[in-house]
């Protein structure tokens, strides 16, 4: 038997008006009270209707952002075109970084609710499924960018990209250069981004028919740190591998200082592919780097209009969520090279 309303109400000790407010945000409720009703729906399973989504009539025109690196050139440039896209028809963004740490992220969450936002759109650090679905079931659009919890699979829009397939075809170009001892840097394996790169990066190694060398594997932590001290424990390495994958573009940045302080020279000594674009690696002459090349600037304008949309289409059994993956494609980055897009995460 679905749960009603009543039954949320009784069982929080309040009434109906007071769940209705704390559901919605259309009225002042008290920590204590919001926590009483929150614990309440979550232990009858509770699920609104349209009637209930329906409430949440004030708008603040804010729009709530949280991405897991605001250092990150990617979600810089991502903002930048989440901005673009929103800004004419009014919205403000409200931007916050969980610092790829998941107790932040639910803070953030519990935060931008107090705030009132319109809408969220939100690149997770894991660990918050039942909390980002009810904000939806409740009447926040959420939009979900760059990564895909595992919950939340065909539930919720996202915008990301084919993380396994470019890194299987990003492997595959330096395999085609004839390496067989490949290092490769990974981040996060909990995450969407850097599970699927990973695996992406297993297959190509597998389908040639090629052992995976764990000693050559090394995680990096979506860090500048983590990939300058990869370099450093491949070069420690009897078994040095003539190749190196980064799978992030800070990680790339930071193994291609490790590499210049080693005095590698690239593509001579070692072979060095990005998933994202290196930056720095413009101020070399001819610095023979391989990397996916990313649109971070068109996925903030796609995520910003489909947000946009969302929020005159709210019913997600009315609009069925959608799935808009990019895939970028792998270029070579030489002197020539004249590109100004962000880096990725």
């Amino acid at each position: 038997m679905k749960t009603t309303i009543k039954q949320v109400a009784k069982e929080a000790g309040v009434s109906t008006a007071t769940v209705s407010r704390a559901l919605t945000g259309s009225g002042f409720v008290s920590e204590d009270v919001k926590v009483l009703v929150m614990a309440a729906v979550d232990k009858l399973h509770y699920q609104p209707n349209a009637v209930a989504r329906s409430l949440k009539q004030d708008k603040t025109k804010t729009i709530g952002v949280i991405i897991p690196d605001i250092s990150n050139p990617f979600f810089m440039t991502v903002s930048k075109g989440i901005e673009d896209s929103v800004h004419g028809e009014g919205y403000n963004l409200l931007f916050a970084s969980s610092d790829e740490d998941p107790q932040k992220e639910e803070e953030l969450l519990h935060l931008l609710q107090e705030k009132r936002v319109d809408a969220l759109i939100l690149a997770s650090a894991g660990g918050n499924d039942e909390r980002i679905l009810k904000m939806a079931q409740f009447g926040t659009p959420v939009i979900l960018l760059d990564r895909l919890p595992g919950g939340l699979d065909g539930m919720l829009d996202i915008v990301a990209e084919d993380n396994f397939q470019v890194a299987y075809e990003l492997t595959q170009s330096v395999l085609n250069k004839g390496h067989r001892r490949i290092g490769a840097i990974n981040g996060f394996l909990d995450v969407s981004t850097g599970a699927g790169r990973y695996q992406g990066f297993l297959q190509a190694i597998a389908d040639a028919g090629l052992p995976v060398e764990e000693q050559l594997v090394f995680d990096g932590e979506f860090s500048v740190d983590g990939g300058c001290k990869a370099v450093e424990y491949f070069m420690q390495n009897p078994y040095q591998p003539t190749a190196i994958i980064s799978f992030n573009n800070k990680m790339s940045f930071g193994a291609l200082q490790g590499l210049i302080q080693y005095g590698i020279k690239l593509p001579d000594d070692m072979m060095l592919a990005s998933y994202g674009v290196v930056d720095a690696a413009l101020l070399l002459h001819n610095p023979g780097i391989v990397y996916a090349s990313q649109q971070p600037y068109e996925m903030g304008q796609r995520t910003g209009d489909l947000l946009l949309k969302r929020l005159q289409e709210t019913d997600l059994q009315l609009y069925p969520p959608q799935n808009i993956i990019y895939r970028p494609v792998i270029q070579w980055m030489d002197e020539s090279s004249n590109n100004e897009q962000g880096g990725r995460l």
